[in-house]
């Protein structure tokens, strides 16, 4: 991060990873007591897809198979009646178009959390639909080439009926990889008709996609909207921040 010594990230790295991976698991815990919520109660990942996606999400951050059972046997007591899904949409630093999706079993806190950042680094928290409008909802799967080539995996999946594919990954075949969204709806049937064609599926989840970005070129402007991104990212009750900025890589 800016401002910061490559040395002192050294030292604080695994205090700092320390306190991400406690956060995660709280985080994907809420996300496993909404999944079996939505999935009207039902505790097991056959039987309720956003909770199997919610699971490997879980597995893919290593997270232990005693805490996901101890999540879900949660989900399924009274412990969790008050979990639900919070969507907050406003504009960022430099008038930036934000939405942050969270899980909160208190909601009226969560909101006050989420509009303090909002306020205290100029951003400005809106009402629903400020700018929803900018953003389509997708459903995103990563998976592995394998054996297969780009063109195979690209002729499964539109059978399937997905939307668009794209190579992504390094220079090392093992672990090239290719992207693939869906319409939100056809996530899963996507997903599992990969699947029984032999494709190794990295992650698949909902996500929302920007219809048009802005680029910003200034970096103090760049480091303050992350720096703002990044107060809200570590709210337990956020899972997600979406925004409309362009990164250059």
């Amino acid at each position: 991060m800016s401002g910061h010594s490559k040395w002192s990230q050294i030292k604080r790295q695994k205090g700092v990873t320390d306190i991400k991976r406690g956060q995660t698991f709280t985080k994907l815990s809420n996300m496993i007591a909404l999944a079996v919520k939505q999935g009207g109660g039902v505790g097991d990942p056959d039987q309720n897809f956003r909770l199997r996606l919610t699971i490997e999400k879980a597995r893919a951050f290593n997270m232990p198979k005693e805490n996901i059972e101890r999540s879900i046997q949660r989900a399924l007591g009274k412990q969790a009646e008050g979990v639900e899904e919070a969507v907050y949409e406003g504009f960022g630093p430099s008038g930036i178009a934000v939405i942050v999706e969270a899980v909160t079993d208190k909601r009226v806190r969560t909101t006050s959390d989420i509009k303090n950042i909002f306020d205290k680094m100029g951003g400005n928290l809106g009402q629903p639909g400020t700018v929803s409008y900018q953003f389509k909802q997708l459903g995103e799967i990563i998976v592995k080439k394998g054996n297969f080539s780009f063109d195979d995996i690209f002729s499964f999946a539109v059978d399937a009926g997905a939307e668009d594919i794209r190579e992504i990954g390094s220079c090392d075949s093992d672990e090239e990889k290719i992207l693939i969204y869906t319409d939100n709806q056809d996530l899963a049937k996507v997903r599992n008709f990969l699947s029984e064609k032999g494709v190794e599926i990295v992650q698949s989840e909902l996500i929302r996609v920007p219809t048009t970005t802005v680029q910003i070129s200034d970096n103090e402007i760049l480091d303050k909207i992350n720096l703002f991104i990044g107060k809200i990212e570590e709210l337990d009750d956020v899972q997600k921040v979406y925004t409309n900025l362009e990164f250059k890589t």
